[in-house]
């Protein structure tokens, strides 16, 4: 587990002079994503108690239609219907206030959540838009080639529409929050290693990094950005089927709650005069020889 945490610490990394803080998109956009956690959860929960529920209730059906007299066997069954219907109840209460609580961390701007709709409704087969969440997602396997993190002509494209996007006054000062996944197979491929892209994390990383470099030549303010690779650790569905591992390959830009002051970049003082060399009223003086140019840093 310390590995894991270490391994998340090192991808989180800053472009420009600002970074986002993860705490404050944490604490101020996680409301969100908490609850779409408490309801994927609590469906889930809700369906399993059901199936017991229905299980039992079957049992009992099937018990008395065969005639059973067992007053102990009847009395247990009941008991645990009962027991498991008032489970039920308390889930799918827990299933309601969760479908109650998406969407309340604060919703982007209606023009902004418009062009963005427009946006992926365009690139279907590149992106896609969570309203819910201010997530534009960009699928892996069409944005990159297989093990690689330099992304394809059309994904560029979409890219700078986007980074248009982001620029418009709806959009111009909140913060943002790229995060790269992948799929649970693991790096095999050597070709893929000599890229630099060691494992999962580095080539979540290395994706998320290229798509921020892309935003930033696109005239998005570097201060707004941050970056982070999360490798197979938040699938977005099952690595069970290539389905899922197609889902779980993305690059998420989360448009976070918060807003940016950005500043100018500061200006370094212009350097000082050098002093001009004192002037020999001794005209037999000849001048000091000009020193040697030091060698270069040779990198």
């Amino acid at each position: 587990m310390k590995r894991l945490t270490a391994l998340g610490l090192l991808s989180l990394i800053a472009l420009g002079s600002g970074c986002v803080p993860i705490e404050r998109y944490n604490a101020q956009r996680m409301a969100t994503n908490q609850a779409q956690e408490q309801l994927a959860t609590a469906s889930a929960d809700a369906r399993a108690a059901q199936a017991k529920s229905d299980l039992l209730q079957k049992q009992l059906d099937d018990w008395m239609a065969n005639g059973g007299t067992n007053a102990s066997l009847a009395a247990s069954l009941q008991q645990q219907l009962a027991a498991k219907q008032l489970e039920l109840d308390e889930l799918n209460k827990r299933y309601t206030e969760a479908v109650g609580n998406i969407g309340k961390a604060g919703a982007l701007p209606a023009p902004l959540t418009s062009e963005l709709s427009k946006l992926a409704a365009a690139n279907s087969d590149t992106i896609e838009f969570d309203e819910a969440r201010g997530i534009i997602k960009f699928k892996s396997d069409v944005t990159f080639d297989v093990g690689d993190a330099t992304i394809k002509p059309k994904a560029k494209e979409v890219l700078t529409k986007f980074a248009a996007i982001l620029n418009t006054p709806a959009a111009a000062n909140y913060e943002l929050l790229v995060a790269g996944h992948t799929d649970a197979s693991p790096v095999s491929n050597p070709e893929t290693v000599r890229k630099g892209h060691k494992n999962n994390w580095y080539l979540s990383s290395h994706r998320a990094i290229s798509v921020s470099e892309v935003l930033v030549a696109d005239k998005v303010n570097a201060q707004r950005l941050g970056v982070v690779g999360y490798a197979d650790q938040r699938p977005a569905a099952s690595n069970g089927t290539e389905a899922g591992k197609a889902a779980n390959r993305r690059v998420e830009v989360l448009i976070l709650p918060t807003q940016v002051r950005t500043t100018a970049p500061s200006v370094a003082p212009a350097p000082a005069p050098a002093p001009k060399p004192p002037v020999s009223n001794n005209k037999d003086t000849a001048p000091a020889p000009a020193p040697a140019p030091m060698p270069a840093d040779n990198k």
